[in-house]
């Protein structure tokens, strides 16, 4: 077999990941760095930040910068229309010919679902923003959500972020009673951003908006959620119905192959939000059980970084073989039987 190097682009909101792999499948090198969605970056910065990374993996395989990839699989964040798609592309070709002979383009959905199936399948991301997604084995797609946080990121660490600050101005305006006491969820607030008054804070949703940063208070929450704060745990019962809708909605349009496979209908959840998987299966379970008709359902997370899906999604688009075994790359951390 020839001795071709393949790349493979994990970028989201908050960070990428670039991972380069030989001709066998096996892994020559990684590397990371910060954020690349180019709707937040622009689309120059964004294509600078992926060389820089490619370049950083290139010298640490021993390869110089000036040999191109045989091929670059780009997932990213904000990757959804092919037509902005191909522009990056186009930019890549222009700006850094070296970088790679070829690049497969899509959104970080399409990365992850490569990551376990070359055959379809359903991804929820709920890290910084939100995005659920069907690839039926056809290649038809369903979306729902993925519109960012002006206009959707429901069940994501920003949407919770958001509903926490949000619960609290409502409180405090006497404008919408939060269900549950606010004094937590207000001194965790005053703490991530380090205020003392809620006029503080609007120059962090406005004059100097920070979308990554502003989620990093899901974490903390997800602390206070688990000491027991009720509006803190009400919060992610939320996001976990919030989630269950937008699987629920493309569900409706799987394949038969899908449905059908040896475990049920499978899953993969991607992002930080899934870690608190306790905290959102209260709102979770029922909608499933509700607004579906699954009889079995798998959640299940990746074992690998994404950009091992983005590269498989770049051989498998440009006709170039990477032998890999899907079985290493996740595992089950949740099954739905219908009683």
């Amino acid at each position: 077999m020839v001795n071709i190097v393949i790349g493979g682009v994990e970028g989201g909101a908050t960070h990428t990941t670039v991972i380069l792999f030989d001709s066998r499948g096996s892994i020559l090198s990684k590397a990371k760095g910060p954020g690349t969605n180019h709707f937040l970056l622009g689309m120059k910065e964004c294509r600078r930040r992926i060389a820089e990374l490619v370049n950083e993996a290139k010298r640490e395989a021993g390869l110089p910068d000036d040999v191109p990839l045989a091929a670059l699989g780009l997932a990213l964040s904000g990757c959804e229309q092919e037509e902005t798609n191909q522009e990056l592309v186009r930019g890549f070709l222009e700006t850094f010919p070296c970088l790679s002979e070829r690049y497969a383009i899509g959104s970080d959905t399409d990365g992850s679902v490569a990551c376990i199936s070359n055959k379809g399948g359903i991804t929820c991301i709920a890290g910084t923003g939100s995005n659920t997604i069907l690839i039926n084995p056809d290649g038809s797609k369903v979306q729902c959500g993925g519109w960012g946080h002006i206009l959707g990121d429901a069940g994501s660490a920003y949407g919770m972020a958001l509903e926490a600050v949000k619960c609290y101005f409502e409180d405090n305006d006497q404008f919408k009673k939060a269900p549950y006491s606010t004094d937590v969820i207000w001194r965790t607030i005053q703490e991530h951003f380090g205020v003392t008054s809620h006029l503080d804070l609007l120059p962090h949703f406005y004059t100097n908006f920070k979308k990554d940063h502003i989620a990093g208070l899901s974490k903390k929450l997800s602390v206070c959620a688990g000491e027991g704060d009720e509006l803190c745990k009400h919060i992610f019962k939320t996001a976990g119905r919030d989630l269950a809708r937008c699987i629920a909605v493309v569900i409706a349009k799987a394949s038969d192959e899908l449905i059908n496979r040896e475990h049920g209908l499978q899953v993969l959840c991607v992002g930080s939000v899934w870690l608190s998987w306790d905290l959102l299966k209260e709102g979770f379970i029922p909608i499933i059980e509700e607004q579906t008709d699954v009889r079995q359902l798998s959640l299940v997370k990746l074992t690998t970084t994404m950009a091992v899906g983005a590269a498989y999604m770049a051989a498998d688009r440009l006709d170039i073989q990477l032998p890999r075994d899907y079985n290493q790359n996740y595992e089950e951390f949740y099954r739905f039987v219908r009683k």
